[in-house]
């Protein structure tokens, strides 16, 4: 067989071998190409390429690692060309109708959930569920699971209007999620200020050793020939109950270097049994010449005995109250009803601090101190920056209290306490006896005195309520010592300038520290601590200036900042 071509190209002769002549010819297109035909050819391409451009780079940017031939490539081409849905709009539709479904089902006994929405999507992308077994595990999962279960029969869509719903339930999830983690965060927050740190409870042991080794740090405190200035009323008495050996050293050192006159300043120091040998021997080897310190501990007071002091016994007796300060503070409450804040008021009114005598100790500072006139009782969580010779001058007007009122001032969310903040009003004594709008003020520095106090009945009504509260299972009040001496003091309290008792440093982060360096006595009230790694860092250095980090004992014990 022969095949021959015509010179234009344009037919082809086949002709056998045999001799025979066949003729066959094909007629071909001709190979000329008008000008005006390549022109439009041209300007259509001009016109499409660029769209094919975009939809193949959109294409491999939603899924890359999928699609990385050019088969899958045109796979995923040919619906978006023709205007179809393709998979992704059919699963999205499934989806949808598989929700609608599994709205009215029951979730499969044992079903076995992922650890996190994560997880799902993840499962889901590698093909371990169809449709229907994530709509499913989507409904059993957490916030998302409990709002698809009280969706309306009409479908899920009923719950949004629109395609947004699955976004908000995802949404929802997220946001339960950080509700959790926020509570974690101020129940490991409780944890860590009402535990005694590490630091602090070494310094504690190497001195009670000390005690017992050294006689040294056994040496009587004040020395005999000073004992007449414990109760001699021409000097300054500042009195501070506290286990807290190396706070109860900055109040004192921050006070004596602030004084104009140290050695007319009498410090007694209270503080428990376990605590005592360890606090007197820091005070033994460490003394604040010229000032004259006294360390006693509860149990060498005659007059602390349960006739006298009924508190120790109410609280004591009273049935929940371990459980209350000690058990778990999660069990039973519904955090779905709290905000943080409200939980964190809960917690910290929670610490075992309350149940403890030294707490309670200030309301017995008359009888404790029979000798004394005027007092300043200091606690351990202040730090002093000015001196405080001049609080002796202040004129109480015949009140037993001067104190800082805590219902106004710049700072609104410190300064802005009335009684009801502290006081349950829909608790019929308390709506009866007490004005929500009522001014409260702060423990922490306040002047008493003690001679007008001997004559009021504070006291009594101090037990009197404390006890209504211990019947009432504690739903009169829920934040320690404060609310009982609200009450107690009504009537005998005298405003005095706010600027001898800044307040707040322990729970409020945005102190300005200008602010700070103007107040006579700061308070790190709150539970953040300045000797936790919970304090705020910028409010640190006003109390770890006065934490000698030279001293041995606070040196080895690796006290914070040392």
């Amino acid at each position: 067989m022969q095949i021959h071509f015509s010179p234009s190209m344009r037919s082809i002769t086949i002709s056998t071998t045999n001799g025979f002549i066949d003729f066959m010819k094909i007629k071909v297109a001709a190979r000329h190409i008008s000008y005006r035909t390549l022109f439009h050819t041209i300007l259509a391409l001009a016109f499409l390429l660029p769209f094919v451009f975009i939809i193949t780079a959109l294409v491999t940017l939603e899924d890359v690692d999928n699609c990385s031939s050019l088969d899958c490539l045109g796979r995923r081409l040919g619906p978006r060309l023709l205007g179809r849905s393709g998979d992704s709009g059919r699963l999205v539709k499934d989806l949808y109708k598989f929700f609608n479904q599994v709205n009215s089902e029951e979730v499969p006994d044992g079903l076995k959930l992922p650890e996190s929405f994560s997880q799902l999507v993840y499962e889901m992308k590698n093909n371990q569920y169809d449709a229907k077994a994530f709509a499913i595990r989507l409904k059993a999962m957490g916030a998302m699971g409990s709002h698809l279960k009280h969706l309306p029969k009409s479908g899920l869509m009923a719950s949004c209007g629109d395609q947004k719903s699955i976004p908000f339930l995802i949404m929802e999830k997220f946001d339960r999620d950080i509700r959790e983690s926020k509570f974690a965060e101020l129940m490991n927050k409780h944890f860590a200020a009402t535990a005694i740190p590490k630091g602090i409870h070494c310094l504690s042991l190497r001195l009670t050793d000390e005690y017992s080794s050294n006689a040294h740090a056994r040496r009587q405190l004040p020395s005999p020939e000073f004992l007449p200035l414990l109760s001699d009323n021409s000097y300054h008495h500042f009195i501070m109950a506290t286990d807290n050996i190396l706070a109860a050293s900055v109040v004192v050192t921050s006070t004596v270097q602030s004084a104009t006159r140290p050695e007319r300043i009498v410090f007694h120091v209270i503080t428990d049994k376990k605590t005592y040998a360890g606090m007197h021997s820091w005070f033994a080897l460490n003394p604040i010449s010229p000032s004259i310190i006294e360390v006693k501990g509860v149990h060498q007071f005659e007059w602390l005995t349960r006739e006298n002091v009924p508190v120790l016994e109410a609280v004591e007796s009273y049935h929940g109250i371990k459980n209350y300060y000690h058990g778990n503070h999660i069990a039973g409450a519904n955090l779905s009803d709290l905000t943080p804040r409200i939980f964190a008021s809960k917690l910290q009114a929670r610490s075992p601090k309350y149940i403890s005598i030294l707490n309670h100790l200030r309301i017995y500072l008359p009888e404790l101190f029979p000798n004394l006139n005027k007092v300043v009782f200091l606690d351990d969580d202040v730090v002093i920056q000015r001196d405080l010779s001049p609080l002796w001058d202040i004129y109480l007007g015949g009140k037993v209290n001067g104190a800082v009122e805590t219902c106004r001032g710049e700072d609104e969310w410190v300064m802005s306490k009335r009684f009801k903040n502290y006081f349950n009003f829909s608790h019929p004594l308390i709506a009866k006896n007490l004005d929500p709008n009522e001014c409260a003020w702060a423990y922490g520095m306040n002047i008493f005195d003690l001679r007008t106090w001997r004559r009021t009945r504070i006291r009594a009504t101090y037990h009197s309520w404390l006890k209504q509260n211990l019947r009432s299972n504690l739903t009169m009040w829920k934040l320690g010592t404060l609310p009982p001496a609200l009450i107690a003091f009504r009537g005998h309290v005298q405003p005095i300038d706010p600027s001898w008792h800044m307040l707040g440093l322990g729970y409020q982060f945005k102190t300005k520290v200008e602010n700070v360096k103007k107040a006579a006595v700061i308070h790190y009230n709150g539970q953040s601590k300045p000797w936790l790694e919970i304090g705020f860092e910028h409010l640190r250095p006003f109390w770890a200036k006065y934490v000698n980090y030279s001293n041995d004992f606070v040196r080895n014990c690796h006290i914070l900042g040392a």
